[in-house]
């Protein structure tokens, strides 16, 4: 049995490998403000903390853990508070970073570890980058046993992932009611969706693993669709009828809602295929093996068990219903 820290615990991907963690016999901690309920498998020691205040990181820290896996580490000055906290009181540190940090434009639509990491559209692949640096900086100087992880599009019950209408319930009905839906591009770049309890057993598996020291590592499923193929899959799991899918440039929806725009030049529009080879040397029998068909009808049946589950961005669709007025425009439609 191993002591565990989770900084964060009950987020899109953590809630699931904490399940996890405590099924396979660990003595769980976590750490967060304490904002988010969920039922987990198993008895968790809760410490309600703002991760900022870093004399109370000093001190837990000070407990001394195993493994301590930061899932709610965004920018640099979190991994320098991490590294300074429990630099000498952790066996492996495991930093979440994203596979959004590697080359944009991509060299090529195959991927593996080595390629480069530089994103000049997303600040928030750029703050994972730079949080990486620090970490292994922190490795080559002093040893600190960090293991990078970068997840791929995770998705988990709670959300039902598109790149360009959000991840919550809006889509849903959007498709539901036979509305038009939004798609960056020609909705024939290649993608990838992975259910979050299949990551979790590629992220335990690494806790522990001496070899993962001072490595990085993608965790991604390997059924790859395209974006059209993505949107057909979320309608017929929500019972909506064949979907007018309305494709739009990423570039003219970034220039009318960066906000809507920037994750598509900084990640989702661009084809991507990732090599898992790597970990499946330390976790051979790694497989993402839930189907994007079967954990997106999960996802909708949980939204569909509790009304206030079901909400809809009025400003949301307000945005893409624009967005779809313009590309019909420019089709001359």
């Amino acid at each position: 049995m191993s002591r565990i820290l989770f900084i964060g615990g009950t987020g899109n991907i953590s809630t699931y490998v904490v399940d996890l963690a405590l099924e396979r016999g660990h003595e769980v901690t976590m750490l967060n403000r304490g904002n988010h309920a969920w039922p987990f498998a198993g008895p968790v020691t809760r410490v309600v903390a703002d991760r900022h205040d870093r004399a109370l990181l000093a001190e837990i820290a000070a407990r001394n853990y195993d493994v301590v896996a930061d899932f709610i580490g965004f920018t640099p000055d979190e991994a320098r508070d991490d590294v300074e906290a429990f630099s000498g009181h952790v066996g492996q540190f495991i930093c979440i970073s994203s596979v959004s940090a590697y080359q944009k434009p991509p060299a090529h639509y195959l991927i593996d570890e080595s390629a480069p990491l530089r994103n000049p559209f997303w600040k928030y692949a750029q703050d994972k980058i730079a949080s990486e640096g620090i970490f292994v900086d922190a490795y080559r100087a002093t040893g600190f046993p960090v293991t990078i992880v970068r997840p791929w599009h995770t998705y988990g019950c709670t959300r039902v992932p598109t790149a360009t209408m959000g991840a919550g319930y809006t889509a849903v009905d959007r498709l539901r009611r036979g509305h038009p839906v939004l798609c960056h591009g020609d909705g024939q770049s290649l993608w990838g969706l992975t259910w979050s309890g299949d990551i979790a057993f590629g992220i335990a598996g690494l806790f522990g693993q001496q070899k993962a020291i001072g490595e990085a590592f993608h965790i991604t499923t390997e059924e790859i669709l395209t974006w059209d193929e993505i949107l057909r899959t979320i309608a017929r799991a929500a019972g909506g009828p064949d979907p007018e899918i309305v494709h739009l440039a990423s570039e003219t929806i970034h220039a009318r809602y960066p906000e809507l725009g920037t994750p598509l030049l900084g990640d989702l529009a661009y084809s991507a295929v990732y090599d898992n080879s790597k970990i499946r040397r330390l976790v051979p029998d790694y497989r993402a093996r839930t189907t994007f068909a079967e954990g997106v009808s999960r996802s909708i049946a949980w939204m569909d068990a509790d009304p206030s589950r079901r909400a809809v961005d009025t400003a949301l669709n307000a945005k893409i219903d624009d967005l779809i007025s313009i590309a019909r425009r420019a089709a001359g439609s």
